[in-house]
């Protein structure tokens, strides 16, 4: 374990004059700028490039779909060459690719330059969260963890509200945001070091001990419950509630963006204080009962009769986001020694990654071919796959509990 400017790995506090911690940060909140920066102009892109609802929710699905794939080798080459030769080309991919699409013509050319983007983003929260194994351990890492989280929470609590305010300029506008990659990556080349003390293994052994790691029961279970967790949360929240919100209340790109930010915001607060957290329950416990609080969430936006009450609602998504992610990759993190952690997390982020891109047009679609209504759709889709994860939840914290 490699502690930061020679700190003891005991300290909790964060370490705020270190670059690299600020790396660490503006790395995460890249990772999920994708998604969140643009949610509230699904609506309006349907209308600027004439396509369905099943067409629009490709925005999202091209864009995850790389991380599916590509996540773990990604993993596995940081851990042979070093994290900041794979992070540094990745941030660079997200900010052009990103940028790009806000001077594409054609739908097509939107798809191609997501695409683009999606595989600068594929790995940047995974090797963000694998430097601070590298770097902090302890109550430490603990704290920094919880900072992660909330800086993640915060950023996606703002970008809703970005997004939404720059479409008011113009379709395109928020798409140049994400030309703020390309300066990370820039200033990463010059402050960003490479964790010491790994030592590279062959392919074929690094591969058995991850494998050995993967099956693991423990690491089996967290790995279904990232992929619920993603599935609904951007098929039913990212997705579908966009859609819907236009559909039935009329709503434009900004007040969209102000209730999707309630998830991010209640994240952010209580992700903040994952440290003191962390000392009250086990993580598994944690995350069973951020499944309980996002089931009661979606049942709340089901019955909700107006947006303001399905932005209160939502508030409930995000304490449940703010206990179970830092519990997740606190979990993860500590599965497995310093050499096959990057390769770990990037399993996590690929499952992570396929239920980002199965969720969305998995609600779209259904919304569209079952139903008789793409609003009657979402409504039941909502409810129940909120009934499903909060069943889930009351069955499993129990027996944890015990």
């Amino acid at each position: 374990m490699t502690t930061e400017n020679g700190t003891e790995s005991t300290v909790s506090s964060v370490p705020w004059d270190s670059s690299t911690l600020y790396i660490i940060l503006a790395s995460s909140l890249m990772g999920v700028m994708g998604v969140s920066l643009i949610s509230p102009i699904l609506p309006e892109l349907r209308v600027v490039f004439e396509v369905s609802d099943a067409q629009i929710g490709l925005i999202i699905t091209v864009y995850t779909l790389p991380g599916i794939f590509l996540t773990p080798f990604l993993g596995l080459i940081a851990d042979r060459i070093g994290r900041r030769r794979v992070m540094i080309p990745l941030l660079l991919a997200f900010g052009a690719g990103g940028a790009g699409i806000a001077f594409a013509s054609t739908f097509v050319e939107v798809l191609l330059f997501r695409f683009v983007q999606g595989v600068g983003a594929s790995a940047l929260v995974t090797l963000a969260v694998t430097l601070i194994g590298d770097f902090y351990d302890g109550q430490r890492q603990n704290a920094v963890m919880g900072v992660n989280s909330s800086m993640i929470g915060t950023g996606a609590a703002l970008y809703p509200l970005i997004g939404g305010a720059l479409a008011g300029i113009r379709w395109n506008a928020p798409f140049l945001f994400f030309g703020i990659g390309i300066l990370v990556g820039i200033v990463a080349v010059f402050v960003l070091p490479e964790p010491e003390g790994r030592q590279a293994s062959d392919v074929a052994t690094y591969l058995g001990r991850l494998r050995a790691v993967a099956v693991d029961p423990q690491a089996m279970a967290i790995f279904a419950a990232i992929f619920v967790i993603f599935f609904v949360f951007y098929g039913a929240v990212q997705t579908a509630l966009p859609l819907l919100l236009s559909d039935e209340f009329a709503l434009t790109s900004g007040e969209i963006g102000v209730i999707l930010a309630m998830v991010a915001l209640a994240s952010a607060v209580v992700s903040s204080q994952y440290g003191r957290i962390s000392n009250w329950r086990s993580p598994t416990e944690l995350v069973a009962l951020g499944f309980i609080a996002y089931g009661f969430s979606l049942l709340g936006v089901w019955i909700s009769p107006s947006p303001v009450a399905v932005g209160l609602s939502l508030l409930a998504f995000g304490v449940g986001f703010g206990i179970v992610m830092p519990s997740i990759d606190t979990t993860m993190i500590t599965l497995v020694s310093e050499r096959l952690r990057a390769g770990m997390m990037g399993l996590r982020t690929s499952v992570l990654r396929l239920g980002q891109t199965l969720g969305p047009i998995s609600f779209t679609y259904l919304a569209e071919t079952v139903f008789a209504s793409t609003v009657a759709g979402y409504r039941v889709l909502i409810v129940v796959f909120g009934a499903l994860v909060l069943c889930s939840g009351l069955v499993a914290y129990p027996l944890l509990r015990r």
